[in-house]
């Protein structure tokens, strides 16, 4: 008994002033590191939670742009970062689930090393041709591609991109085989898809609507499990005869593991709370993003289910990145 007094005495110098902090949580800017350079979707993203996340937490919050190897610097970076809710980070699919299954080795345990806060917008990848092509359907151009295997091509932001991922997805789930065409962004490979040099491709939604809006490309599905909210009118694979298919671009906020319980809470309410609101809703879809807000287990499990989907998908089809 008199030694558990003593260890507790001597313990309460160290715990009292953990607790405090805790308890004062924030009393100085928190900063958002955003694992990609500025001006991207990405950090279009961060930059508007960022901006509405400073008035509830009572302080600024800073963005700090930190790209490189496809968003492995930042979010490595994220992960060392003391674990004081001072340090968060934006997630996506290339340094949390894509990267860990292509590269030999990243500096990071996607599924250890982060505390999840909340999902924060979905965006679906979408299923889309040259309006000349032959293909009107999802299942007229599995009956095509079937009918001529390998003669067909697919452009992807590169090799690993999310695109890459969603159409390997695709080709295995429908038994198809299409030649690959990567290009160096999502930009040049939309030029060329746009100038009817690409059969197809699959792309984030808000990059390619304005293009099917104006009739210059031709949508056949969205690739969520549900229709988009953003282009409801869009069936979505699954409907068109690919049960269990999904391919979306996913965001959410991140905190260093072993950040304090109480301060992702804290972290949590307020976001959800900005991301259920209909400003914010309204903000986000403008940008092609629909806005979720979800608990930290809600996305802790949503990036265990894409690790495992992204693996299974890179393993099949020998992805790798030296």
């Amino acid at each position: 008994m008199r030694n558990t007094l003593i260890a507790a005495a001597l313990a309460a110098p160290f715990i009292a002033p953990a607790v405090q902090a805790q308890a004062n949580y924030p009393n100085k800017p928190v900063r958002f590191i955003v694992p990609f350079a500025p001006g991207g979707s990405t950090d279009l993203l961060a930059r508007f939670l960022a901006q509405q996340l400073g008035a509830p937490l009572g302080q600024t919050v800073v963005v700090d742009n930190r790209a490189g190897a496809g968003g492995v610097l930042g979010a490595e970076l994220a992960a060392r970062a003391p674990a004081d809710g001072y340090t968060i980070v934006l997630g996506s699919a290339g340094p949390l689930t894509i990267n860990p299954n292509i590269r030999d080795k990243t500096p990071y345990d996607s599924l250890k090393d982060f505390a999840p806060i909340t999902l924060a917008t979905v965006s679906p990848f979408t299923l889309v041709t040259h309006p000349g092509f032959q293909a009107k359907t999802v299942k007229e151009l599995i009956a095509l591609a079937k009918a001529k295997p390998g003669e067909l091509n697919f452009g992807s932001a590169g090799n690993g991109s999310v695109g890459h991922f969603s159409t390997e997805q695709f080709m295995a789930m429908t038994g198809i085989k299409l030649v690959h065409v990567p290009f160096k962004g999502a930009g040049p490979a939309v030029t060329d898809l746009l100038g009817g040099r690409l059969n197809l491709m699959f792309e984030n939604l808000p990059t390619i609507l304005p293009h099917v809006r104006s009739g210059k490309l031709r949508l056949l599905a969205v690739g969520t499990r549900q229709r988009s909210a953003l282009a409801p009118e869009f069936p979505t694979v699954a409907e068109e005869g690919v049960p269990g298919y999904d391919s979306a671009t996913v965001f959410g906020v991140l905190a260093p593991a072993k950040t304090p319980a109480a301060v992702i809470a804290r972290l949590n309410k307020d976001m959800v709370a900005i991301l259920k609101s209909a400003e914010s809703k309204a903000a986000l879809a403008a940008r092609g993003l629909e806005a979720v807000g979800s608990t930290p287990q809600e996305y802790g499990a949503q990036i265990r289910d894409e690790f495992v989907r992204y693996g299974r998908i890179a393993k099949a089809a020998n992805i790798r990145i030296d």
